[in-house]
C-alpha cells in the first residue's frame, strides 16, 4: 500500500456512488473512520424520520407488484447475485476490511456466507414457498391448503460486526417471499453493506424492494419499528429488549438475535491439539466481535494442563495486522468502546483474582483499536467477564470434574446462543440435547452450523427469538393462511339429518378415524 491509508483504497467517486443508494432529503452527514488506521473513510448522510416515512411509502407501493412477481424470477435474480458477490469478492473484502478492522480471512467468511444464502434460497424457493397440502375436517369432503403470505414491508436493522452478511443475508429470504425491505445498517459500517444493496439492484432487483436510510438508532430506527410490518434486529440483549417491547405494543412479530457468552465442553478422551486448533479459531475469528464466538472453556482436569498450554502456544502464535491482504491471522477491534470494554474485564478479572496466561495488552502500535488475544484462568464468579458478554478476543479456562458438571456450568447465565463440543462424536450428540443452546457445533466452533444454510440459526433464552436460514428463515417472513374448501355437505351435517343424528354418526366416524394411522 506503500504507505498510504487503507481508507484512501476507496475512491471518493466510488463512495458517492454507494452514498446515494441512501434515501435522504437533509443536509446532514457523520464521518466514518476505518479501525485499521483511525484515518476518516467516507461522509455518510443522515436520513430524517421524514425520510423513513417517503421510504416506506415507496416500499409499499413496490411490495403490491413485487409480490406477484413470479418465484421463478426471484430465483432467477438470487442466482444473478450469487455469481455477482464472488465476481465482486476482492472490492468487498476491502470494503469489509477497511470499515470492520477485521483480517481478510474472516472477512472472506461473510462473503462466503451471502453467497452461500443467495443460492440455498434460490434453490429451495419454490418447495419452501409452494402452497402445502394439510388434512381436512372432514376425509374426502373437506381438502386445506396452507399458503405462506407475505407480511409487506419488512424492517430491518443490522449490526457492524459482520456488516454484510448479516445485512443482506437475513433480507434475502424476506424479498425472495415477496416482502420488500426498509434497511438501516450500522452507522459505523454503511458502506459495505451499501455495496450489498448494489449488488442486488444489479442483479435484477426493482430498486424499491430494498431501501436505505441512514442515522442514530434512536430516531431512524426507532422510526422504522413503528412502520415495519416485521422486524429483524441483531445486536445487543438490552437493545432487542427495547425493541421487542415496541413491536409488542403494535402486535408486530420479530426475529431477535441477540447476546452470547458461548461455552465449548473438551471431552475427557478429546485430541488436545485438535482442541486446541479449533478453539482458536472458535475464540478468536473477528477478533472475537461474533455472537457465536466461544468466551468460556471448560476442559477436564485431567487433560487441563496439556490443553492449557498447547492453546496458549497457539494464541501465542496468532499474527495480528491491519493489512488489506492475507497475512494477518486476526484484525483490529471495530471502535475505541470495544477496546475500553475488554480493558475493564480484564483488569476486572485479575482483581478478582484471574490470571492472564497471554495477552491482555492493547496493541496501539499497530492501529488504534487493536488488542491481543487474551487468555484468562482462575477467574471467579465475582469478576465481570464470568457471565457477562465481552465480545472481544477474551476467553477464560475452566477445569471439571465429570461430563454432568461441564453441561452445567456450560448451561449458567441468561445466555443460549451456541455452545461446542470437542471429542468423542458418540458421547457429544448424547450431551448435546441437554445444553441450552439454538446451536450446538461438534468437532468445530461455530462454522458447521453457521455454514449450513439449511440449518436454522438462531438463540434460547436472553439470547434472542427467532432463526434465521432453513426454512424457519423465510417462513418467519410471512404469515400462514389456512384455506378450506369443503365439498358436498356442510360441516354442520346435512339438511335431512337431525343434529342428534349426525352427531352420532360423527362420533362413530371419529372412532373409527382413531384407529386409521394417517387420519
Amino acid at each position: 500500500m506503500t504507505g498510504m491509508p487503507v481508507s484512501e483504497r476507496i475512491a471518493p467517486d466510488r463512495i458517492a456512488t454507494l452514498t446515494r443508494l441512501i434515501r435522504t432529503t437533509t443536509q446532514e452527514s457523520r464521518t466514518t473512520i476505518s479501525p485499521l488506521d483511525g484515518e476518516p473513510v467516507a461522509e455518510i448522510p443522515v436520513s430524517s424520520i421524514e425520510d423513513v416515512e417517503a421510504a416506506f411509502d415507496a416500499a409499499r407501493v413496490a411490495q403490491a407488484s413485487w409480490s406477484q412477481t413470479s418465484l421463478r424470477e426471484r430465483r432467477r435474480a438470487l442466482l444473478r447475485l450469487h455469481d455477482l458477490v464472488l465476481e465482486r469478492r476482492e472490492e468487498l473484502l476491502d470494503l469489509i476490511q477497511i470499515e470492520s478492522g477485521k483480517s481478510r480471512a474472516h472477512a472472506f467468511d461473510e462473503v462466503a456466507h451471502l453467497a452461500l444464502t443467495a443460492r440455498y434460497y434460490a434453490r429451495r424457493l419454490r418447495r419452501q414457498m409452494k402452497p402445502e397440502r394439510r388434512n381436512g375436517a372432514l376425509p374426502l369432503l373437506t381438502s386445506v391448503k396452507l399458503n405462506h403470505v407475505p407480511k409487506g414491508v419488512v424492517g430491518i436493522i443490522s449490526p457492524w460486526n459482520y456488516p454484510l452478511t448479516m445485512a443482506i443475508s437475513d433480507g434475502l429470504p424476506a424479498i425472495a417471499a415477496g416482502n420488500v425491505v426498509v434497511h438501516k445498517p450500522d452507522s459505523q459500517s454503511p458502506l459495505i453493506a451499501l455495496a450489498g444493496v448494489e449488488l442486488l439492484r444489479d442483479a435484477g432487483f426493482p430498486a424499491d424492494v430494498w431501501q436505505v436510510v441512514s442515522g442514530a438508532g434512536s430516531v431512524v430506527g426507532t422510526a422504522i419499528i413503528e412502520r415495519a410490518d416485521y422486524i429483524c434486529f441483531t445486536g445487543s440483549t438490552a437493545t432487542g429488549t427495547l425493541i421487542a417491547k415496541q413491536a409488542a405494543e403494535r402486535l408486530v412479530s420479530t426475529s431477535l438475535e441477540l447476546g452470547g457468552k458461548n461455552p465449548m465442553i473438551v471431552l475427557p478422551g478429546a485430541d488436545v491439539e485438535n482442541s486446541a486448533a479449533g478453539a482458536v479459531n472458535a475464540c478468536f475469528s473477528s477478533a472475537g466481535q461474533l455472537c457465536v464466538s466461544i468466551e468460556r472453556l471448560y476442559v477436564p482436569e485431567a487433560q487441563y494442563d496439556a490443553f492449557r498450554d498447547a492453546f496458549v502456544r497457539r494464541v501465542q502464535a496468532l499474527s495480528l495486522g491491519a493489512g488489506l491482504d492475507w497475512d494477518a491471522d486476526m484484525g483490529s477491534l471495530v471502535s475505541q468502546a470495544q477496546v475500553e470494554t475488554i480493558t475493564k474485564h480484564v483488569e476486572d478479572a485479575v482483581a478478582n483474582g484471574a490470571t492472564v496466561l497471554t495477552g491482555g495488552k492493547a496493541r496501539p502500535d499497530l492501529g488504534p483499536f487493536f488488542y491481543e488475544p487474551t487468555v484468562l484462568e482462575g477467574v471467579t464468579d465475582a469478576a465481570e467477564c464470568f457471565a457477562g458478554e465481552t465480545f472481544g478476543p477474551l476467553v477464560s479456562l475452566y477445569p471439571y470434574r465429570t461430563v454432568e458438571e461441564a453441561v452445567e456450568l456450560a448451561n449458567g447465565g441468561e445466555y443460549g446462543l451456541n455452545a461446542s463440543i470437542y471429542g468423542p462424536t458418540r458421547l457429544a450428540r448424547r450431551i448435546a440435547p441437554t445444553i441450552k443452546a439454538g446451536t450446538v457445533n461438534i468437532n468445530e466452533g461455530f462454522a458447521a452450523s453457521f455454514g449450513s444454510i439449511d440449518a436454522p440459526m438462531g438463540g434460547m433464552r436472553h439470547s434472542g427469538v427467532g432463526r434465521r436460514q432453513g426454512a424457519e428463515g423465510i417462513h418467519r417472513y410471512t404469515e400462514p393462511q389456512s384455506v378450506a374448501v369443503q365439498r358436498a355437505m356442510p360441516m354442520a351435517g346435512p339438511a335431512f339429518l337431525a343434529p342428534e343424528r349426525y352427531a352420532k354418526l360423527l362420533t362413530l366416524g371419529m372412532k373409527i378415524l382413531r384407529r386409521t394411522p394417517r387420519a
